[in-house]
């Protein structure tokens, strides 16, 4: 994933990889000769029976994570005041250290790639640490297992939305993804009302 236009993105997935082996078949070439002097072959056996296809097993639908909100706020302030360190100082280790296996596939120099636009823009996310979140995706357990949820830290004038992923290792929550971007908190003036057409 990259990040543009001043938007901190990142969702690291861990990338799985197939194998596809294609057995070859050995064409032989033999004489009429030889075909003659071979015994007669068996009759072929009857063919198995063919068992009904089975219905393809439907997605889990989504479930609420069992976490309390002690819990989800420690995780997300764990996970972006990593980032906010790792943007400041550019060592991405400690961040990368605290993701599951899949999330500790990118090395932390491909995180200081992903994350370089935050470091140019010397963008802060230490009011984490002090402003309650508002979550816009309650924790939940999605189908493969990880959890899932979103919000935002509402602050003057930046706000910070986020979307974190978690896997579970050794049972502890391990972050697998995250998406970090900015918006603008400030309220806005209200549109002036348009002006009446003048009476004919």
């Amino acid at each position: 994933m990259t990040i543009g236009n001043g938007l901190g993105f990142l969702l690291l997935l861990a990338a799985a990889a197939f194998a596809a082996v294609v057995g070859g078949g050995i064409a032989s070439t033999v004489s009429s000769v030889a075909q003659a002097q071979a015994p007669k072959a068996a009759p072929p056996a009857p063919a198995p029976k063919q068992q009904p296809a089975q219905p393809a097993p439907q997605p889990q639908a989504p479930r609420p994570a069992q976490i309390d909100r002690n819990g989800v706020m420690i995780l997300i302030r764990e996970t972006l005041i990593a980032l906010d360190q790792a943007n400041k100082t550019g060592n991405y280790t400690v961040l990368r250290d605290l993701g599951s296996p899949e999330f500790q596939a990118n090395t932390a120099a491909r995180l200081a790639e992903i994350f370089a636009q935050q470091r140019k823009d010397n963008v802060d996310l230490s009011g984490v640490a002090v402003i309650d979140p508002q979550l816009t995706l309650l924790p939940q357990i999605e189908g493969n297992g990880l959890m899932h949820m979103a919000g935002f830290f509402p602050s003057v004038p930046t706000q910070v939305n986020f979307e974190l992923i978690y896997a579970p290792v050794n049972g502890r929550w391990k972050l697998f993804g995250l998406s970090v971007s900015f918006g603008q908190a400030a309220p806005q003036a209200p549109q002036p009302p348009s002006a009446a057409a003048p009476k004919q």
